[in-house]
Parts: structure tokens; sequence; C-alpha cells
């Protein structure tokens, strides 16, 4: 008997976590080439054709294309990346890229983030192939590097320098959605439809250096630690979009709660009935803003001529301008603003054919549970590949256990995933891909 995605979904996901792909940011780390590797051994070893492309030292990304039974048909990405944030071991209950496997849980850095996805995709098209069957869409089937530093060496290079790979593509599949939730005693699928808009953003304040004994009136750090406590500290106000209000609409109706968008104390409560996933939702009824970095002087009795800080700004599709015009108000004349790096919103209805077989394919291994859309508050690599005009959804489908901290999880420490809920994935991969 062959081996079917179930039976070998935790081996790839445990070999994966047992590589060490950390991104430092900046080219910093020891890159993705190992972890591609894996992947293009798992692929081409069922027969399929691979494009392996480097653009920086051991930033390595794997592209391969099934063909499906209509050519009339637009394509589907279905992608991942490999590389994963750094982890500081000395935290971690486990050595955060052991892959040890303890009570049902993969625990490894990058287990919720996201190779458990990529083994989900490599053990579900492994078998696919080998059994003979293809999607009715051409599949093309992804695994990026550097995502954790905005998909520069990866994604974005690919959209740039080989576009040609996603040709007729008109939607993707990727992170951060089709996990299980507990709401009012029933389970819910978050599927994610929509992403905020990412803004690194440095501040830069210009001053009078001079003798630290000095009057100066025209200090730079005075004028940028104002600034950024300003930032900070404001409260952006509440600002539902409407993949936000529909998913607590549901939440009301699961839970049994009132809805009122207006009112910040029934929108509090709808987010806390979503219980861990709180973190992720909480983020996303209003801009936010969090200082990061700051940088000035270099001797306590110098008064510098410049000081910088870095904020993390991550503003709701459709108010990307409003909010960038209060955070230039709220920075002040003395202290302009500069891009580090800037990415989009995305905003997808909760509607459609992709949508409707995500949701079956759900359903199908779940009977009775309720699928909502939901914003993420990071960002993904679907925002890449919305500069070919394609539509990304979040969809690694897991079945979790109702007190697993799985958004807490994601960048932090002792990342772990059980093993059923792969295996879980992978049945509904399957379905997905057999009906696209």
């Amino acid at each position: 008997m062959p081996t079917t995605a179930e039976q070998e979904v935790a081996r790839i996901c445990r070999d994966l976590l047992r590589i060490d792909t950390s991104n430092y940011g900046g080219g910093e780390g020891p890159g993705e080439r190992e972890a591609a590797e894996l992947v293009a051994g798992l692929l081409t070893e069922v027969g399929l054709d691979v494009e392996v492309f480097e653009p920086a030292p051991r930033r390595t990304s794997v592209v391969t294309r099934i063909e499906g039974t209509d050519p009339s048909l637009p394509a589907l990405v279905l992608h991942g990346h490999t590389d994963v944030v750094p982890a500081a071991a000395d935290d971690w209950q486990v050595p955060p890229f052991a892959g040890e496997e303890i009570d049902g849980l993969l625990w490894g850095r990058g287990a919720v983030d996201m190779k458990d996805m990529d083994a989900m995709i490599l053990a579900t098209v492994r078998q696919m192939v080998r059994e003979g069957r293809r999607p009715r869409r051409d599949v093309v089937v992804a695994f990026f590097a550097d995502e954790e530093a905005g998909g520069v060496q990866g994604a974005q290079w690919a959209v740039r320098h080989r576009p040609e790979l996603f040709e007729g593509a008109t939607e993707a599949i990727s992170e951060v959605g089709g996990f299980s939730v507990e709401v009012g005693g029933r389970r819910a699928y978050l599927l994610q439809t929509a992403e905020k808009g990412l803004a690194w953003l440095r501040l830069v304040a210009d001053g009078r250096a001079g003798h630290g004994s000095q009057v100066n009136a025209d200090n730079a750090v005075t004028e940028l630690a104002a600034a950024v406590a300003r930032i900070g500290r404001h409260r952006w106000p509440l600002t539902l979009t409407p993949t936000v209000d529909q998913l607590l609409r549901g939440v009301a109706d699961l839970a049994g709660l009132p809805f009122d968008p207006a009112d910040p104390d029934v929108v509090d409560a709808l987010v806390a009935a979503l219980g861990p996933a709180a973190k992720f939702v909480g983020a996303t009824v209003r801009h936010t803003s969090n200082p990061t970095q700051l940088d000035a002087g270099y001797k306590a009795n110098v008064i510098p001529g410049r000081a910088e800080a870095s904020v993390d700004v991550r503003l709701l599709p459709g108010h990307e301008e409003e909010g960038m015009a209060t955070l230039r108000e709220l920075a002040g004349p003395a202290v302009r603003i500069e891009p580090i790096h800037q990415d989009t919103a995305l905003e997808a209805p909760f509607a459609g054919d992709l949508v409707d077989t995500m949701v079956a394919s759900l359903v199908a291994e779940d009977p009775g549970a309720t699928v909502l859309p939901y914003t993420l508050s990071g960002g993904t690599d679907n925002k890449s590949l919305a500069r070919l005009g394609i539509t990304g959804y979040g969809f690694a489908p897991l079945r979790l256990p109702g007190d697993l901290d799985f958004a807490g999880m994601f960048h932090g420490v002792d990342e772990r995933v059980p093993t059923d809920a792969l295996r879980f994935g992978t049945r509904v991969l399957d379905r997905l891909l057999g009906s696209c």
C-alpha cells in the first residue's frame, strides 16, 4: 500500500522543523537552502518538475505546477514559506529546532508559522500525484524564502522577476486561516479573507548638536521622544471593516451576545468570546502603531544632532491614507516619517467558488462546524501575489483543542501543533484540491 498524506505529514513537518531557517532580516541567518532542497526532493520524488531560484545566497525558493484537467480554468497558487523568525532556546521548554513530538504535539520553531502548512501541502500534493489524480485547474505550488523579512528575496522577487511562473493564476491559498476556535461551546473555523497593511516606519528628528550642560531648545531627542509617546499612546478609533463586521456578527450569533458595531464594550466582548484567537482579532478592529526601536546619541554629555525611532504600524484595508495622515499629525512638524518597508492591505469577499469549496471541504471533515471570515493583523506573501492580480486567502486547515493558544504561538515560544490536526488538514486540503 502506498504511503498516504495522513501517514507522512507529521514526518515531513518534523524534518522541516529540524532545519534552522531563522530569518534575522537584512539578509542575516542560515537561509532556506536546506529546507528548499528537502522540499524539492519530496516533489521530484513523485515525478514533479521543480523550479529552484536563489536571488541571494541561500535564500532559496521552490515552485512547481500541477497541470489541471481543464485548461480553460484559471490557475490556483498554493504557497508557503520555509523561513522562520529566530528563537531564543533558553526561553523554550524544548530545543526549538529539535522537532520533538511530545504527547501528540510536534514542537519547534515554525510548527505554527508555517512549516505545519508546508508539510500539509507537500503530503497532500504527493498523495495526489502518486495516485494519478489531477485537479480541474492548474495548481502552482510554491515554497518561498524570506517571508519573515517582507519576502524581498522570495515572493516579491518571484513576482517581479519570474511572473510567468504564476501565469493564468487568479487566486491563492496560504497561511494563517482555516484553524478552529471555540465560540459559545461550538467549533468555528476562521478563514482569512483580509489582512492589514504593513508600514514599518522610521521617525527622524534633526536638531542642534551641542554640549549636554547647555540650554538647548532644539534637542532632537526631546522632539523624537515626544513624537514616539504621542504615537505609542494614541487610541485609534474603532473601525470595523466589512470582514471584521461579518466575523463579529457570526460570533454574536454563536455566543448569543448582542452586536453593536458602534459600541466599543460590545465589540470587546465579542472579541473576547473568541478565546485565544482574540489576540489576532482584537488587533483588527482599529489601526495599531507600536514604537519598537530607539537610536540617538553616542555619549551622555553630548546632545546629538539626530535621533531616530522605528514604529510598526498596521493599517486597516480601505483606511490606509487616513491612518498615515493621522501618523504625520501625531509625529508633529519637527519629526519626519520615512518608510522602512511598506506593503498593501488586502480584503476579499467571503464569497465565490473557491470560498464555497474551502467551506465545504472543512464542513465535510467536521460536520456542524461554522466557518467565518476574519482579518489577519499581520501580513503574508499574498501581498506580493496581489501585484499580479491574484486574490489571496489564508487557509491552513487545523482542528485544534479549544484550550490551545494557537494565535499566541505565532512568533512566540514553545510553538507546537497537534499531529492529529496535521492529519485533519491533509484530508481537508485533499478534498479542496480534488474539487478545484
